[in-house]
């Protein structure tokens, strides 16, 4: 089903807050379209460690947004598949692409005065260093990983440490994701939830997690975002 270019669906009624000043942004299936990358780098990890048989992908998928090692011990894999998975993650890079329209919005976005940081389940210096390749780390004020926080996604804890270095109330700011979990997090922090369905998952589960805001593009988040106004 296709949508029209420009359109944001309101499940139900956004609660009065804003002006929106801040946007943090998931980074796997929002920024990023790296899924073809993730899946081979999780079945040559499956296979270095755990031996023959497929590599169960899409039960990882399921999970996507978690920090690679909690995925392991939900899904109870070995921990000690994490050093190929990154390995392989860091060769496979540049194979990463953005989404369309991704750059374009980040670019409007910081034309317009309005802070940016990234909240993502990857590591921070993997995360930082996938952005510097794609030209865009620069557009960030502030890129957070799993790792660099004490309680990971589903807790608030990234979203929060985020808005504090971008000095920005949650009441002024959107956490923008694709997964549940990214829901989770923003919602606890205080901040307007944006689900996006351009990555093409699981947009059922998201609708039933009752975001805020449902942006079927990247430009859609533009709407919400005028030009912010100096404190």
């Amino acid at each position: 089903m296709s949508h029209p270019p420009s359109t944001v669906d309101v499940p139900r009624p956004a609660p009065s807050r804003g002006p929106i000043r801040a946007v943090v942004f998931d980074l796997d299936g929002v920024v990023v379209d790296s899924s073809a990358v993730m899946r081979e780098a999780f079945s040559i990890a499956y296979a270095e460690v755990v031996g023959d048989g497929p590599a169960p992908f899409e039960e990882y998928n399921r999970h996507m947004g978690r920090y690679f090692p909690d995925i392991m011990r939900l899904m109870g894999l070995p921990l000690e598949m994490e050093e190929p998975f990154v390995r392989e993650s860091y060769r496979m890079a540049h194979l990463v692409p953005l989404f369309p329209g991704v750059r374009e919005t980040l670019q409007t976005l910081r034309s317009r005065g309005i802070r940016m940081a990234i909240a993502t389940g990857k590591s921070g210096p993997r995360a930082r260093s996938l952005l510097d390749i794609l030209g865009v780390l620069d557009l960030f004020d502030q890129v957070i990983g799993s790792d660099e926080v004490a309680r990971p996604k589903p807790a608030p804890d990234i979203v929060l440490q985020a808005l504090g270095h971008l000095d920005v109330p949650p009441q002024q700011a959107m956490m923008v994701g694709d997964a549940v979990i990214d829901l989770l997090s923003g919602r606890d922090a205080g901040a307007t939830t944006v689900a996006t369905t351009w990555h093409g998952g699981d947009v059922a589960a998201l609708l039933a997690a009752g975001p805020d805001l449902v942006a079927h593009t990247p430009t859609d988040l533009l709407a919400h975002c005028p030009a912010a106004l100096v404190p």
